[in-house]
C-alpha cells in the first residue's frame, strides 16, 4: 500500500531497521546526501556495508574502467557502478549472510549546479536490489534534470529523491506505478524532474518501461518522454544532443498513408535545407497526453501501446509530452539541440497556431508565442489537405486582415514552407473513419494504411479489431531478448 504521507528519514529509518535490508552507496558528484540520510535517521548499522564516492577521474577510471565518451554523468558509468558495487557485495558478503539478506546496490553520478550557475543540473541515480534472498538482481533507473537554484538544496533533492528510490525498490516493487509514484515524495517538478525511468530483473519481467514513462508524463514528474523504434526508452537530452530534429504531432490512431507520406516528404523536404546535415537528422512521432486522453479524460494504456507499437514497428522514434501548445514544444527541442528544428503540420493545426484566442494568458500575446515558436532555427513544413474537392495550401491559407501580414513575413523569411511532393490520393483518408472501420470490421480499410500496418492489426488485434490473440508488446520483447543474452557472470 501507498504510504503518502511517510517523510523521507521515517523511510531510511524504517529501511535501516528491516534487517533483511544490507547494502552500499556509490556517490559520485553532488557529496553522499542519500548515505548521509541513513546515517542521520539511526540504526545505519544494519543497512550500509560501505559508502565511497570517487571524486577523482583517475581513482573513478582505475575503479570503474574508463569511459569511451570520456563522459562520467552517463548511464554507462552509472552502470558500471552498480555492477562493481553489487558484485562486491556478493563476493565478500553471500556466504556469511545471502542466506538471509537482500542486497542491494545504489549508485549516483551527477553534475550539480556549478558556482557561476552556468550548467545543466542533471544526473543518473540507479538501485539493483534483490527482493529476496539469493535470488536474481533487478535494476531500477532514473535520470533526473535539479532545477533547485543553490547547490546545496540541489544535494538535499538527492538524498530525499535517493531514498524515495531505495524504499520503493523494496516495499513497492510488486506495483511499479506506484513505485514511480512515491520517487516525487516530499518534493516538487519545480525543484526535480525525471525524465527518463528503466525497470529491468526477472521481478520486473511483465514491465513495459513506455508505460513506466508514460505514468511519468501523466504524473508531471516530466513534461516529455522519449523512446526508440526497439522500444528502448531513451533519456532526450543524450538522444537528441546535436540532432536536427523533425517532429509531427498526431493523434496517430492508427498511422494512415497520409501520415506516413507527411513524414516521409517532411523528412526529405527537411534534410534537404541548407542547414540541416542529413546525417544528424531524427524523425519523432509525437503523441501529446492530450491527444492520448478519452472523453472522460482518462487513458487507455492499452491504446496507448497498440500506438506506440505500430510506430515502433515503422521504425519511428515517439515522444509522448503535455505540450499542447507547440511554442512550448520547441522550447523544449531547443535546450536539447542547438541545430535546426523542423515541425511537419497539416493545415488544421497552421490554422490552429495563428488562433489569437491560444494565446491570452501570454502578457504579449501571440507575438510572444510566436517569438519561440519561429526562432531562428527553427521551421514549419506544412502538408496540404482537402477541402470541398480541392487541394488546400498555404496559397490558400485564409487570416484575418490584422494577422495575413504576419504568415506573409513569416513565409517570406523561410520560416514556413508547403511540402510540395505529396500524394494527392491520401488527402481523402480520414484517420477517425479508418479507425471506426477497423472497429467495426468493415473491409478496405486496409488500402489506407501501410501494408506493415495492416497486418500488425490483424495479427495482435490492435484498435479494437475483432479477434483473440496473445501479444507480447515490443517493449516486453526486448526485455526478453536481452535477458536471455546476460551471461553467467553478469547475473
Amino acid at each position: 500500500m501507498y504510504e503518502k504521507n511517510i517523510g523521507t528519514k521515517q523511510k531510511a529509518l524504517r529501511i535501516n531497521l528491516d534487517r533483511r535490508i544490507y547494502g552500499s552507496f556509490a556517490e559520485i558528484g553532488a557529496g553522499q546526501e542519500t548515505a548521509a540520510m541513513f546515517f542521520k535517521a539511526g540504526g545505519s548499522s544494519g543497512t550500509i556495508a560501505k559508502t565511497m564516492s570517487a571524486y577523482d577521474m583517475t581513482f573513478s577510471d582505475s575503479i570503474y574502467g574508463v569511459e569511451e565518451s570520456g563522459r562520467y554523468v552517463v548511464e554507462s558509468r552509472l552502470v558500471k557502478m552498480l555492477s562493481k558495487e553489487y558484485s562486491l557485495l556478493e563476493k565478500r558478503l553471500a556466504e556469511k549472510r545471502g542466506s538471509e539478506t537482500t542486497f542491494f546496490a545504489f549508485a549516483n553520478t551527477v553534475v550539480a549546479l556549478n558556482y557561476q550557475k552556468t550548467n545543466d543540473a542533471h544526473g543518473w541515480i540507479g538501485c539493483r536490489f534483490q527482493l529476496s534472498p539469493q535470488s536474481g538482481y533487478n535494476d531500477v533507473i532514473i535520470h533526473v534534470r535539479m532545477l533547485d537554484n543553490e547547490n546545496v538544496v540541489q544535494q538535499q533533492a538527492l538524498g530525499i529523491i535517493g531514498v524515495n528510490l531505495i524504499y520503493g525498490a523494496f516495499y513497492y516493487a510488486k506495483s511499479p506505478e506506484t513505485l514511480v509514484l512515491s520517487l516525487m515524495d516530499d518534493l516538487t517538478p519545480d525543484r526535480i524532474q525525471i525524465d527518463m525511468i528503466r525497470f529491468s530483473g526477472p521481478d520486473f519481467a511483465d514491465v513495459d518501461n513506455r508505460l513506466m514513462s508514460l505514468h511519468l508524463v501523466r504524473n508531471g514528474f516530466t513534461d516529455a518522454a522519449l523512446f526508440g523504434p526497439d522500444g528502448q526508452v531513451l533519456q532526450p537530452s543524450e538522444a537528441l544532443y546535436k540532432k536536427n530534429i523533425l517532429v509531427m504531432r498526431g493523434r496517430l490512431r492508427p498511422v494512415t498513408n497520409v501520415q506516413m507520406d507527411m513524414i516521409e516528404n517532411g523528412v526529405k523536404q527537411f534534410k534537404a535545407e541548407h542547414d540541416v546535415d542529413e546525417n544528424r537528422v531524427v524523425s519523432i512521432a509525437e503523441l501529446t497526453l492530450h491527444n492520448l486522453k478519452s472523453s472522460d479524460q482518462s487513458i487507455d494504456e492499452k491504446d496507448f501501446l497498440d500506438r506506440v507499437d505500430i510506430l515502433c514497428s515503422m521504425g519511428q522514434t515517439v515522444m509522448i509530452s503535455n505540450y499542447l501548445e507547440y511554442y512550448k514544444l520547441v522550447a523544449y527541442l531547443a535546450r536539447l539541440t542547438r541545430l535546426k528544428i523542423g515541425l511537419v503540420v497539416g493545415i488544421p493545426n497552421l490554422e490552429y497556431i495563428f488562433e489569437e484566442d491560444h494565446y491570452e494568458f501570454l502578457p504579449g500575446g501571440i507575438l510572444e508565442s510566436f517569438a519561440t515558436l519561429f526562432s531562428r532555427k527553427v521551421k514549419l513544413f506544412v502538408y496540404p489537405t482537402l477541402r470541398n474537392d480541392a487541394v488546400y495550401t498555404c496559397n490558400e491559407f485564409e487570416l484575418s486582415p490584422t494577422m495575413e501580414p504576419l504568415f506573409q513575413y513569416l513565409v517570406r523569411n523561410d520560416k514556413i514552407e508547403d511540402i510540395t511532393d505529396y500524394n494527392e490520393e491520401n488527402l481523402h483518408i480520414s484517420t477517425d473513419r479508418v479507425l471506426e472501420m477497423i472497429q467495426q470490421g468493415e473491409d478496405g480499410w486496409e488500402q489506407m494504411v501501410p501494408e506493415r500496418v495492416a497486418q500488425r492489426i490483424k495479427d495482435y488485434c490492435l484498435f479494437g479489431y475483432p479477434c483473440e490473440v496473445d501479444y507480447v508488446p515490443i517493449g516486453q520483447q526486448v526485455r526478453q531478448k536481452q535477458e536471455e543474452q546476460l551471461t553467467p557472470d553478469s547475473q
